[in-house]
């Protein structure tokens, strides 16, 4: 099941895109599907036929995992009565 992530990338716009697994601290490379804007925009800087794209670890600044349908679920909010 893949999750969506959003990259913080060093000096450049966030990027919002799916990963098969969420990589490993050994790991140096990480590689996600359908990269584009957060605003779901294509990134200039990658062919508009690419799904999917290989960055080194050492260009992401942090990643967020957003949550999945079935995380939402058991997230539980303020409630007031």
């Amino acid at each position: 099941m893949s999750k969506l992530i959003i990259l913080h990338m060093l000096n450049s716009e966030p990027i919002l895109g799916e990963i098969d697994e969420l990589p490993a601290p050994t790991d140096n490379i990480i590689t996600v599907h359908n990269p584009r804007h957060i605003d779901g925009k294509d990134i200039n800087y990658i062919q508009e036929q690419v799904t999917t794209v290989i960055w080194p670890i050492e260009k992401i600044n942090f990643i967020e995992i957003m949550p999945g349908e079935e995380e939402e679920e058991d997230i539980i909010g303020f409630v007031r009565e």
